[in-house]
């Protein structure tokens, strides 16, 4: 799994880049199924916390989330993303069937 992060118009920094990481560790259970995650996150107004996963069987999802504060923009989107991901894995479950 690739791990790709941007921000646009700011410095990510160490510490929010550490609370990326702690966060990616919810979805460690599908490192396997995903070949590429690409965040980017940009500051105008608010922060906007986009991920676009690419799944190694072909499929690609784009989830995005804003929010005032860069920490619960992060939470938002790993709920999101969570969710996301273990949708998908049911879809391919249920066409092996």
């Amino acid at each position: 799994m690739t791990i790709d992060v941007r921000s646009v118009h700011f410095d990510l920094g160490e510490a929010n880049r550490a609370y990326l990481d702690k966060k990616l560790e919810r979805i460690a259970y599908a490192k396997d199924l995903i070949v590429d995650l690409l965040f980017s996150f940009t500051k105008e107004k608010q922060f906007k916390c986009e991920c676009t996963i690419n799944f190694r069987w072909g499929a690609s999802a784009h989830v995005q989330e804003t929010d005032f504060d860069l920490t619960a923009g992060i939470d938002k989107l790993m709920d999101i993303l969570e969710h996301k991901i273990t949708k998908e894995k049911s879809k391919v479950q249920d066409k092996k069937q």
